[in-house]
């Protein structure tokens, strides 16, 4: 692979972690807000470069419980919101993952290796 297409494919990666707010270091575990991980760091590579795309630190015992206990919080309430409130919300994720189905398919693209057609694909499947 020449210099300028590895130039071009590390520009795209970083345009891309840019767009959805990730950097090349994230924290794995979200209870409301983002918690800073401790356990295993996980690098995501694209197969067509070898280069890492970005990283991951998994939650360890104790933050999965921290996440787990938050996630039963926001349930108990979720379920109390009337059918049409969840279904608006459910509708707004659909028109999110739309907005971002470019961006989205190619980060599938990159990080699995799958054309940009099939990586398409995987968003839409999320959408429907």
């Amino acid at each position: 692979m020449t210099s300028s297409v590895q130039d071009r494919a590390a520009q795209e990666n970083a345009r891309l972690l840019s767009v959805f707010g990730l950097a090349a270091e994230n924290p794995g575990a979200f209870d409301g807000s983002w918690i800073e991980t401790t356990g295993e760091r996980i690098e995501s590579i694209n197969p067509a470069t070898g280069a890492a795309i970005a990283a991951v630190t998994m939650a360890t015992a104790e933050e999965y419980d921290q996440v787990a206990r938050a996630t039963v919080e926001a349930f108990h309430e979720w379920r109390t919101w009337p059918a049409p409130k969840r279904g608006e919300v459910v509708r707004q994720l659909g028109d999110a993952l739309r907005k971002h189905k470019d961006d989205l398919g190619r980060l599938v693209s990159l990080e699995v290796g799958k054309v940009l057609s099939e990586g398409l694909g995987e968003v839409q499947e999320m959408i429907d």
